[in-house]
């Protein structure tokens, strides 16, 4: 049945409101930018916890010092900005810095990251409401890009005859990482920075790995509070459906209830390690009996159990190496599984990082999509007759994803053609504009790590 919402308009002003201490100008009654609404539910908390309204997106404040202060409302920060009270020091996340002394009165923010190899999921909290929420997509193709630069100098080198031929004899550091997955690390260390920057942040925590694998080696293991409470197993079935990809073992099935088995039955000798366990269907698991795996017509299993996931394990490793450069607090992903399971929340990286950040009855805030852009200083790109590379040497002072003044109005660069004359824009309406170059100002270069939308409402007020 469909519940209905009843309106009270004699609610308080800051009823749903996240309190702001930037200054008393902020927080006053009448400056609030929304109407002075509260919608009373007949649902249960219990159905809240996962169903609460998406809050608009904030405006980032900074003090005169440059140090970062609570965000307040898109409304607040117009007026700051029309009393000349502010300015505006960046666009991508929106930011702006007080010219007058402010008080300092500041909440606990927890930052909870869930860190993964292709996205990263954030979320910053307080204890009534997320501030901020999203996911970054990072990039995958710094391998491809390695690669390619290395033929380009293998068929350099290889054009001079004269050079002596050199023996692949350079040692590696220690903690030496690939270049591919030391970008992922330092995107992570880049992007917490980034919003440190922007939110007075007291508590970072940080997961840093599916499961934990000692106690999984050592189930036996006495006194340890998950171990004996309603985390217990979580560890060993996330591993195990990680490494049998959801499906089951014996005949391959996909979203069926699944069942850890021992691939060695208990009777017969076999343990609780992991080694000794799969994942399996109702069926086949009752139909195997107690049967060993290879007596069951699956030799192969037992092979597989004994193999590592040596591409997370590998991540693990990164993770617990943005944990010891970053001061925080580690958690585990079986652990946000079971609590996010207990708030009713679908899986995805933004509720992730929610929990990790130990959310429970905030209310949620409206997901950010952030993107890595590479601005490159040369192109290799097709000449005139259709040839290639033809590099062009010259660099354009308008780049793709660029953020740009066309007519007061703010719109994204697309495009550069007749030889870096003509811009295509993307207005606000997701309509392409040509322009030329000389009636354009630039306003914010599109590089790096980019809040999307950056538009807002697309007007230069």
């Amino acid at each position: 049945m469909q519940k209905l919402s009843v309106e009270f308009k004699n609610a308080p002003g800051n009823a749903s409101q996240v309190p702001c201490s930037v200054n008393e100008v902020l927080n006053r009654e009448e400056t609030l930018s929304v109407p002075c609404k509260v919608l009373a539910d007949n649902n249960s908390d219990e159905n809240q916890c996962s169903g609460r309204s998406r809050q608009n997106l904030r405006v980032f404040v900074l003090n005169m010092r440059g140090k970062p202060l609570m965000p307040t409302t898109p409304g607040k920060a117009y007026r700051l900005l029309k009393q000349n009270k502010a300015e505006v020091i960046q666009r991508n996340p929106f930011a702006i810095q007080l010219k007058y002394a402010t008080g300092e009165n500041k909440q606990n923010i927890t930052l909870g990251i869930d860190s993964g190899y292709s996205k990263i999921g954030f979320s910053a909290i307080t204890k009534k409401a997320e501030l901020i929420v999203g996911e970054v997509t990072l990039r995958n193709n710094i391998k491809k890009l390695i690669e390619q630069k290395g033929n380009y100098r293998r068929t350099r080198r290889a054009k001079l005859w004269h050079r002596e031929p050199r023996f692949d004899n350079r040692a590696k550091s220690k903690g030496w990482f690939a270049p591919s997955i030391q970008h992922k690390l330092d995107t992570h260390i880049r992007f917490i920075e980034k919003l440190k920057r922007i939110l007075p942040i007291t508590k970072t925590i940080i997961e840093i790995a599916s499961f934990d694998t000692q106690k999984m080696q050592n189930p036996e293991i006495k006194g340890v509070e998950y171990q004996q409470g309603e985390l217990q197993g979580y560890a060993v079935r996330e591993y195990l459906l990680e490494k049998y990809k959801r499906k089951c073992a014996y005949c391959g099935k996909t979203n069926v209830p699944l069942e850890v088995e021992h691939i060695v039955p208990k009777s017969r000798g076999g343990s609780n390690r992991v080694s000794n366990l799969t994942i399996a269907c109702h069926n086949c698991n009752q139909k195997k009996g107690n049967q060993t795996a290879k007596e069951f017509g699956f030799p192969n299993i037992q092979v597989k159990a004994k193999e590592s996931l040596n591409a997370t394990a590998f991540m693990n490793i990164v993770r617990k190496k943005l944990a010891e450069t970053i001061d925080c607090e580690t958690t585990f992903g079986y652990i946000t599984k079971c609590n996010r399971i207990k708030l009713l929340l679908e899986k995805s990286h933004c509720n992730d990082a929610f929990v990790i950040a130990k959310g429970r009855i905030q209310e949620r805030a409206k997901e950010l999509n952030i993107t890595q852009t590479r601005r490159n200083n040369r192109s290799i790109q097709l000449n005139r007759k259709g040839f290639k590379p033809s590099i062009r040497r010259q660099r354009y002072k308008l780049q793709p994803n660029d953020l740009v003044n066309h007519n007061n109005v703010l719109c994204r660069v697309k495009g550069i053609f007749n030889h870096g004359q003509w811009v295509r824009l993307l207005n606000p309406t997701k309509t392409t504009v040509n322009a030329n170059v000389n009636n354009v100002e630039m306003v914010s270069y599109g590089k790096g790590l980019q809040f999307i939308p950056p538009l807002s409402e697309g007007v230069l007020r």
